[in-house]
């Protein structure tokens, strides 16, 4: 094979890895308007710093080839030279501002949340999101959305695809087409709700309210994370977003709310304390058995154990009033904007009476509703 054969595969053969790389590390595929904006800028970014790499670098390996003391070169001398100066001063200022004109456009575009077609408000708890649709088609739904992979299949990744990390209980469904706008803040700690395909990212702060946008072009499952360290299951924290048509949207919509309707507590209902037990191991497992283990022996001492702790032992109202409000400076986190009080009621129920505790205690949901109202 001549040598410009040889150099002809290793070209094509680079030229392949590259692009097969490109699609493993580069950024997502966008789906927004925004997020090709960002694609495209990152990649003019890199264009530039490569131009100039490839200048500044070919004029430095120039001048030391061709200007050596072999050659009998001698070092000229640019001191004070006004010419010099313009360049190298104006040269750097027109990069400058052709990079900062598309960031700057891109910016500003990034923040223009106006006249959204739907409004949903996204909480952040440790660890997982709460959405609210608050304005639009879909107004007054409400739900949670944690990890839907077990805790064992996380260790072991028993027979899970790739996304078995990045898969929710109930992911955020919006239409395609539609500006939707996101309200952000945070019931305990800083998190971010990061959607790359999107070009979304935005910190949610407690006590804040931050907001961003999108406008997906295309339908589909897209995938994002908690993009804060927020605490120990900050890996475990993902968000899932359905684009559907918008037939399909309005037929969810017309689900969540037929849901709602069909799950609705009746006040007046009298619970036994093995029904409130038996719901509140299943609230237990879903909100707590992450930290305090299903077996109540927690994990010292970040999270402590309930087995034979002495806040579930104790009066009732102590407790009641932890898991509304948490226990701030700790990793407890205050439930009672997350859960109803039939479940909040469950799930004390069933801490002071399963292991080794067996106080034989019932708590009503009026008992949680009478310790909201008293907060």
């Amino acid at each position: 094979m001549s040598v410009r054969a040889r150099l002809a595969v290793f070209v094509l053969t680079f030229l392949g890895a590259s692009a097969a790389s490109a699609g493993e590390v580069n950024l997502q595929v966008p789906v927004t308007e925004i997020a090709e904006q960002i694609y495209d800028m990152h990649t003019l970014m890199l264009l530039i710093c490569l131009l100039i790499f490839v200048a500044v670098f070919g004029v430095m390996f120039w001048s030391v080839y061709a200007h050596r003391k072999s050659r009998g070169a001698i070092a000229a001398n640019f001191h004070e030279n006004t010419t010099v100066e313009i360049v190298w001063t104006i040269v750097p200022v027109l990069i400058l501002l052709g990079m900062a004109y598309p960031a700057t456009r891109t910016v500003i575009a990034m923040k223009d949340t106006s006249d959204p077609d739907i409004t949903i408000k996204a909480t952040g708890y440790q660890w997982k999101w709460g959405y609210d649709y608050l304005k639009g088609e879909g107004e007054g739904i409400r739900f949670v959305s944690a990890l839907s992979t077990p805790q064992d299949q996380i260790d072991g990744r028993a027979d899970k695809g790739e996304h078995y990390l990045l898969e929710v209980d109930n992911p955020v469904v919006v239409p395609v087409g539609k500006k939707i706008r996101v309200l952000l803040t945070a019931n305990d700690v800083i998190h971010a709700w990061w959607v790359p395909a999107f070009g979304v990212k935005q910190d949610a702060i407690p006590g804040f309210i931050r907001d961003t946008w999108f406008r997906a072009d295309k339908v589909g499952v897209f995938r994002g994370n908690c993009a804060e360290l927020c605490g120990k299951d900050h890996g475990f924290m993902p968000i899932e977003v359905h684009v559907v048509t918008e037939e399909e949207y309005s037929a969810w919509v017309a689900e969540q709310h037929a849901r709602v309707a069909a799950t609705a507590e009746d006040p007046a209902r009298q619970w036994t304390l093995q029904e409130l037990a038996a719901r509140g191991q299943e609230v237990f497992a879903a909100n707590c058995a992450a930290c305090h283990q299903a077996d109540g022996k927690g994990m010292p001492p970040a999270f402590p154990p309930l087995d034979g702790a002495a806040i579930v032992l104790g009066p009732k109202g102590e407790q009641i009033t932890t898991v509304l409000n948490g226990r701030p400076g700790t990793a407890m986190a205050a439930f009672g904007k997350q859960l109803s009080d039939t479940d909040l009621a469950a799930v004390i129920t069933y801490t002071r009476n399963a292991w080794g505790n067996s106080t034989g205690e019932m708590i009503a949901p009026s008992e949680i509703g009478a310790a909201r109202a008293a907060n």
